[in-house]
């Protein structure tokens, strides 16, 4: 494939169907190159079935463009070169060693120019994810924070210009979480268009340039972080009471700026009514 010209991600009024449930409608967002684009949004608001219509892994209405290509009509090979994903589920049904499943992001590079520097490419993203020392492994046999830094690491080795993450951090520890945002970062500061699926408000607020937050299928709010976290729009979009904190200018420049607090003390006690009388 030719080298193609980084012009990120353009989605126009997508939509998503699965039989009669309408699960995605007029969906309008874009990832440009060089930045993080946070998709947030309650449980079941579409996000993950976003990322899957963007990745060409779902059919949509509308239109999608990686890179000056269409995900319905573009090929496997050129689509692998174009974009990597990382899906929620990062579970393997077969017993692959570790750096045989991160070898599997140079696959689409095979017979190029690029494939020459296949071995320094896995070392250097097992490296960055902390998932050297398992190399030799059964990918079965590690923890579900040990899979994911190994599906981060697949991800990191395709070397792609748009990059999806549905919530690379769900499984790990406080540190890998910081980590993982990090290399987000690093990705996007190399020129990639990065699209991330967060339940982390903070996080989200912390790495994120652009915020699109989904809601009942659709865009409720999209825009920087300081547009779309609104105590108003937040506790609208999650139904419950959140407050949005805006930090003094004075904090370091790699601190974030917002902090988002749910409100506690909103379901009470007797609230839990129709579970009988049982005390625990």
């Amino acid at each position: 494939m030719a080298t193609r010209l980084n012009t990120g991600v353009q989605a126009r009024s997508v939509g998503v169907s699965i039989g009669d449930k309408e699960l995605l409608r007029d969906v309008t967002m874009e990832a440009k190159p060089g930045t993080v684009t946070g998709l947030i949004g309650p449980n079941g608001a579409g996000k993950s079935t976003l990322l899957a219509a963007l990745s060409g892994d779902l059919s949509y209405t509308g239109e999608v463009d990686l890179c000056g290509l269409s995900p319905d009509s573009a090929t496997a090979l050129d689509m692998a070169q174009v974009r990597s994903v990382m899906l929620q589920d990062v579970g393997v049904s077969f017993a692959f060693l570790v750096r045989d499943v991160v070898s599997m992001g140079r696959r689409p590079w095979s017979r190029t120019e690029s494939a020459d520097n296949d071995d320094a490419i896995i070392d250097a993203a097992m490296a960055a994810t902390e998932v050297g020392h398992l190399a030799h492994r059964d990918v079965m046999t590690l923890s579900g924070g040990e899979r994911a830094r190994v599906a981060f690491a697949r991800v990191i080795a395709q070397q792609t210009p748009i990059v999806m993450l549905d919530e690379p951090t769900a499984a790990l520890d406080i540190g890998h979480q910081e980590q993982a945002m990090g290399l987000v970062r690093a990705m996007a500061a190399r020129g990639a268009a990065v699209i991330v699926v967060l339940h982390d408000l903070n996080a989200a607020a912390t790495y994120c340039d652009h915020i699109v937050c989904l809601a009942d299928g659709t865009v409720a709010a999209s825009g920087t972080v300081e547009e779309v976290y609104t105590s108003e729009t937040l506790s609208r979009v999650y139904g419950w009471d959140i407050d949005v904190v805006h930090l003094p200018d004075a904090c370091p420049a790699d601190q974030p700026r917002i902090h988002v607090a749910p409100r506690r003390g909103q379901i009470a006690a007797d609230d839990f009514h129709g579970i009988g009388t049982h005390t625990f």
